[in-house]
C-alpha cells in the first residue's frame, strides 16, 4: 500500500501511556493487515505523493516524485484530464490523458458514447461504423463539454479548522468553512483564467485547494465502431475475461493565446505541458501500473448502518426498476435501427448502474462487508470509551448515525421508487413539467416574456425529441408506473395515481393511451404546433404536465423529509470519521474519492477468483474471435476485423508469444470517474486505458478487496493496431511518439 503521511487532526490526542499505545499498536496491526507489502489500495492525493518514494521505488517507479507532481515544471499532472460538462466542470465523469503535442486526449468509448450517439444518424450511424477525423476540419464538436487538467493543489486545512470548534452547530459550521473558502478561492483565481474549488476531505475533517485550467473546445477525433469499443454490451461488463476496445480519441482546442474558449474555427490544438509517449512494448505480470485520473466517489469509511441501506434499499430498488425499464427499451431496440441510435446512450446508462447495483449486493453479500464494518465499530467504540474527554466528543457518534438510518428507512424506500419509477425512469412527465416557466410567462401576458419562454422551450424540444419515441415512451410509462403502485406504500404515491384510480379504474394503459392521444407533449409535431399558438389554460390541463407535476409535489414532499436527517447525519459521520483519523494519526489513511485527482500504483497480474478458477492478466484476439456470435448485437464482429484476423495483418503489436493483446488487469484501485484513466508505466510511458472492474469485488467502493479486486485495461497495443490496421487513420498514428 503506499503510505502517504496524513496531516494530523487539530483535535488529534496524544498517547500518554504505554497501556494505549501498545492497544493502539494491536489495532492498527489489525486494521493495517500486509499494508506494509501490497501497493494496490488507495487513491492519493498527488502532492503528496513524495512522502513515500521508496516505495515507489520498491514497487518500480523509475521517476521521480517531481515527474507525478509538480507546479514549477512539466509533470504527469499536466497531462491528466477530466471530463466534465460546463454545467459542473469540476464533478468529473470520466477521465483522460494526452498523448500528443497537439492536444490529443485518449479515453474510453463508453466515455463518449452519449456524444458519439448525438452525432449520429441512420446516413451517418457512428455507433455502427465508427469515426476517424482525417484532419482537424472533419473533427465532431461537442458543446457544454470540459476538459480540466490541475494547475496545482494545496492543504488549506489549517486555515479552515483553526476557525472551528466541536461546539459548532453543523450549520454554522458549513457557513464559516464556505466564508473562509471563498476568500481562499478569490486569492488563488484573481487575474487568472483559472477556476478553484475548496474541497473536504474526510467527511468535512481536511480541505484542500485544487486550482484547473478548464477548456471548453473538446472534439472528437476517432472511434472505434461499438461492435468494438463495447464488444460484449452488458454480458460482458463488470466482467473478466474482456475483449473489449473500449476507447475513443478527443483533442482539446484553445484560443490562439492558448487560453480556454468556447468552439470557435479560429481556436487551435492545446500546445500542452506534457504529454505521455505511447508503449508498444506491453506489460508482464509483475511490471508496475499506475493509474492517474478523477475517481467520482467511494465510501470506505461507510458505517453498517449506511451499508444496510445501500444494500437493501439503493442497489435493490435501482436494479429491480431498471430491470423493468431496460426490458422495454430492448425490445424496441432490436425492431428498429432508428430506435436504437435514439436510445443507445440512454440504454447504456441505465444498464451500467443496473449491473452494478446487482454484481455489488453479491460481492458484499460473499466477502461479509457487514462485519468488517461492524468490527470497526467495535474498534471505534473501545477508543472512545478509553478517555472521558472522548466520550463527551465522540460517544453519540454511531447512535446518531443508527437513529438517522432508522428513522428515514421508509422514506428512503419511497424515495427510491419516485427517483427510479418516476422521475428518471419516464422521460415526457419531467419534459412537460418544464414548462412550467413557459406557463408562468404566459400567465404573466408579457408578450417579451412569453417570446422568450417559448424559443426556450423550441431548443429545448429540439434536444428532447431527437432521441424520443412515442410508442416506446409510452410503454415505459405504462411498465414503471404499474411496477411502483404495486410495490409503493400507497402514502407515497403522487395525487395523478389516484387520478388513475377514479378516471381509468386503475388501468395504467388506458392512462397511458389518453396521455398519447391528447397531449400536446406526445409527440414534436404536436409540442410544436401548440409553441405557434400557445394557451395557458391548456398547458395546465394537460395530463403529461399534470403528471409530471404531481411527481415533482411528492418528490419535494419527501425529499423534506428525508433531508431533515441530513445535520444530524453529516454530524455523526464527521465525527466518526474524525476519531477513525485519530486512531490512525500514526499512519497513513487516504481520503474517499469525490472526483479529484487521485493516483494509485500496483502490479500487472492475474487472481483466482473462486476455489478451481484462475484467470490469466491478459486476453488476446483470439478470445474476440471465440466469443463471436452474428447473431448478437454484443458479440458481431465487422467484416474488416474478420478479414484482418483471419490475414494475419497485426503489424509490429504482437507479444513475444506472437499474440495481439487486447485488455489486461492491474490491481490498481478505482472507481466511476477513473473510466478513461491512462494506465502508465514505470517511465511515465501510456501502456493502457482503465476502463472496468470486476464483478467478484464490486464491494470495493465501501471496502477494498485485497486479493480480488482488479482494475481491467485497454492494451495501448491494441489501441494502436486498431488505430494504424483497423481504421487505417495514419495522421493519428504521425502525432504519436511511440515507444518499443
Amino acid at each position: 500500500m503506499l503510505k502517504l503521511k496524513l496531516k494530523k487532526s487539530i483535535f488529534a490526542y496524544k498517547l500518554k501511556t504505554k497501556e494505549m499505545k501498545k492497544l493502539l499498536f494491536v489495532l492498527l496491526s489489525l486494521i493495517f493487515l500486509f499494508s506494509d507489502v501490497r501497493s494496490d489500495e488507495g487513491m492519493w492525493l498527488l502532492s503528496l505523493a513524495g512522502k513515500n518514494y521508496e516505495d515507489l521505488q520498491k514497487a518500480g517507479f523509475k521517476l521521480s516524485p517531481e515527474d507525478i507532481y509538480s507546479v514549477n515544471q512539466a509533470s504527469l499532472k499536466d497531462a491528466i484530464v477530466g471530463l466534465g460538462s460546463d454545467r459542473a466542470p469540476f464533478r468529473h465523469f470520466c477521465s483522460g490523458g494526452i498523448i500528443s503535442d497537439k492536444g490529443l486526449v485518449i479515453t474510453n468509448h463508453h466515455c463518449a458514447y452519449g456524444m458519439i450517439q448525438s452525432h449520429s444518424s441512420i446516413e451517418n450511424d457512428y455507433l455502427k461504423n465508427g469515426f476517424w477525423a482525417s484532419n482537424h476540419d472533419e473533427e465532431l464538436t461537442n458543446e457544454g463539454i470540459t476538459a480540466s487538467l490541475l494547475v496545482r493543489m494545496e492543504d488549506v486545512s489549517e486555515q479552515i479548522l483553526s476557525e472551528l470548534n466541536y461546539s459548532m452547530t453543523e450549520k454554522n459550521r458549513n457557513a464559516k468553512i464556505k466564508e473562509i473558502s471563498e476568500i481562499i478561492v478569490k486569492e488563488a483565481t484573481e487575474n487568472t483564467n483559472y477556476d478553484a474549488r475548496v474541497i473536504d476531505m474526510f467527511s468535512n475533517n481536511q480541505f484542500f485547494l485544487f486550482v484547473h485550467v478548464i477548456y471548453k473546445d473538446v472534439r472528437i477525433v476517432g472511434v472505434p465502431p461499438s461492435s468494438l469499443g463495447k464488444y460484449g454490451g452488458d454480458t460482458d461488463n463488470w466482467m473478466w475475461p474482456r475483449h473489449t476496445a473500449d476507447f475513443t480519441l478527443f483533442r482539446i482546442y484553445t484560443a490562439p493565446d492558448g487560453s480556454p474558449a468556447k468552439y470557435s474555427k479560429e481556436n487551435i490544438p492545446l500546445v500542452p505541458k506534457h504529454f505521455m509517449p505511447v508503449s508498444a512494448k506491453g506489460v508482464v505480470e509483475g511490471d508496475f501500473a499506475m493509474v492517474m485520473g478523477f475517481p467520482g466517489g467511494t465510501d470506505r469509511y461507510m458505517t453498517s448502518f449506511a451499508l444496510l441501506e445501500t444494500m437493501e434499499v439503493v442497489n435493490t430498488l435501482r436494479h429491480n426498476l431498471r430491470t423493468v425499464k431496460l426490458d422495454v427499451i430492448r425490445e424496441d431496440m432490436l425492431k428498429s435501427d432508428k430506435v436504437r441510435i435514439q436510445y443507445a446512450s440512454k440504454f447504456a446508462r441505465v444498464a451500467n448502474h443496473w449491473k452494478y447495483s446487482l454484481e455489488q449486493n453479491k460481492a458484499l453479500r460473499n466477502l461479509n462487508t457487514i462485519d468488517i464494518k461492524k468490527d470497526n465499530e467495535r474498534r471505534f467504540l473501545e477508543w472512545v470509551n478509553e478517555n472521558e474527554e472522548r466520550k463527551t466528543i465522540f460517544g453519540d457518534a454511531l447512535n446518531i448515525i443508527e437513529n438517522v438510518y432508522k428513522n428515514r428507512r421508509e422514506v428512503a424506500i419511497a424515495r427510491m421508487y419516485l427517483i427510479e419509477g418516476l422521475l428518471s425512469g419516464p422521460e415526457l412527465p419531467m419534459f412537460a413539467f418544464r414548462s412550467s416557466a413557459l406557463l408562468t410567462a404566459l400567465k404573466s401576458k408579457d408578450k417579451e416574456k412569453i417570446d422568450l419562454a417559448v424559443a426556450a422551450a423550441r431548443e429545448s424540444a429540439e434536444a428532447f425529441y431527437k432521441d424520443y419515441n412515442a410508442e416506446t415512451e409510452k410503454k415505459v410509462i405504462v411498465a414503471l408506473f404499474d411496477y411502483v403502485y404495486n410495490n409503493i406504500n400507497h402514502n407515497y404515491l403522487p395525487d395523478i395515481f389516484s387520478t388513475i384510480e377514479k378516471s381509468f379504474k386503475g388501468d395504467f394503459q388506458a392512462y397511458a393511451n389518453r396521455m398519447f392521444d391528447r397531449s400536446i407533449f406526445a409527440t414534436q409535431e404536436n409540442f410544436n404546433a401548440f409553441l405557434d399558438k400557445p394557451n395557458a389554460k391548456k398547458l395546465e390541463q394537460d395530463l403529461a404536465y399534470i403528471t409530471g407535476n404531481s411527481i415533482i409535489n411528492k418528490h419535494r414532499e419527501i425529499t423534506a423529509v428525508y433531508s431533515a436527517f441530513s445535520e444530524d447525519l453529516s454530524r455523526g459521520e464527521r465525527l466518526f470519521t474524525d476519531a477513525w483519523m485519530q486512531i490512525n494519526s500514526n499512519n497513513f489513511l487516504y481520503p474517499d474519492a469525490n472526483s479529484t485527482i487521485r493516483m494509485t500504483y500496483g502490479t500487472v497480474g492475474g487472481y483466482e477468483p473462486r476455489d478451481g478458477m484462475v484467470y490469466d492478466y491478459y486476453t488476446t484476439i483470439d478470445g474476440v474471435m471465440e466469443k463471436e456470435d452474428p447473431s448478437s448485437h454484443e458479440f458481431y464482429l465487422p467484416e474488416r476485423f474478420r478479414e484482418l484476423y483471419y490475414s494475419k495483418n497485426f503489424g509490429d503489436y504482437l507479444n513475444e508469444k506472437g499474440e495481439l493483446v487486447v485488455n489486461f488487469i492491474s490491481n490498481n484501485d478505482i472507481t466511476g470517474g477513473n473510466s478513461g484513466s491512462p494506465v502508465i508505466d514505470a517511465n511515465g510511458y501510456y501502456i493502457g486505458a482503465a476502463f472496468d472492474g470486476n464483478s467478484e469485488a464490486m464491494s470495493g467502493d465501501i471496502h477494498f478487496e485485497t486479493e480480488l479486486q482488479k482494475c481491467i485495461n485497454v492494451d495501448s497495443r491494441y489501441i494502436l493496431w486498431v488505430i494504424d490496421k483497423y481504421a487505417n487513420a495514419q495522421n493519428i498514428m504521425q502525432e504519436l511518439k511511440i515507444v518499443r
